[in-house]
């Protein structure tokens, strides 16, 4: 197996790709590249990614979105590059799960120094996680957005799967409700929760044995929601 860094690029321009691809390339690095945000998530989810270059503006979706679902199974570092300047979306980026944000356009150079910035962290923080999640005869796959029990295809909505893996990736741990709120569906919402409620009835309902007496998504009475892998 090669020892040589695995760097995803996510863009939908291609000869941004290509500027990116060689640049990596001259740093040593086995480099995948992905134009959408859903091929982006299928190949980090097949395992074996260092670091991830993201674009946040792609053809179906925003990069947000993916850096969401990525936090869902793994820690491993995340590099926005994108043409918006404006603070607000840095912000954003960051408080989702990214690690630095560079601004195109941008150098070789600076590229270069950020992602062995990059390299040096992931290797003192260890392997990431799998995007695949079991519990009772429930498997999720983060990566690919899919959902089965029994053998059969689960269909949940965006906020019911948004919902669903945060909870997987905080097994054991009580979410409060203003913090699933908050992270959900926004900030105007914390105090909306008859929301969770709801949401959490239906993911008992499509993922528990009996969902009037739940035993992976269990209500903290006044503070919030734990998930709980159990068997």
């Amino acid at each position: 197996m090669s020892d040589k860094p695995r760097v995803l690029i996510v863009e939908d321009e291609a000869q941004i790709r290509q500027f990116l691809r060689l640049a990596l390339a001259a740093e040593g690095c086995t480099v995948l590249e992905a134009s959408r945000l859903a091929d982006g998530l299928t190949l980090a989810g097949d395992g074996g990614v260092d670091l991830v270059l993201l674009d946040l503006g792609l053809p179906d979706g925003d990069g947000i979105d993916f850096i969401r679902a990525y936090r869902g199974w793994s820690d491993g570092p995340v590099l926005i590059l994108s043409a918006r300047t404006e603070e607000r979306h840095k912000i954003d980026a960051l408080d989702a799960g990214a690690d630095d944000y560079l601004t195109k356009p941008f150098g070789i150079g600076e590229l270069h120094a950020r992602v062995r910035a990059l390299m040096r962290r992931r290797a003192r923080s260890g392997v990431a996680a799998s995007p695949v999640v079991e519990f009772g005869e429930v498997v999720v796959d983060l990566a690919r957005r899919l959902v089965t029990r029994r053998g059969e295809p689960v269909r949940l909505t965006p906020i019911e799967f948004r919902l669903l893996a945060m909870m997987l990736a905080h097994p054991g741990q009580v979410l409060t409700q203003r913090k699933l709120l908050a992270d959900i569906w926004g900030p105007s919402y914390v105090e909306s929760s008859h929301y969770l409620r709801v949401y959490v009835g239906h993911l008992r309902q499509k993922l528990e044995d009996d969902p009037t007496q739940p035993r992976h998504f269990l209500t903290e009475t006044g503070v919030g929601y734990r998930f709980q892998p159990g068997s």
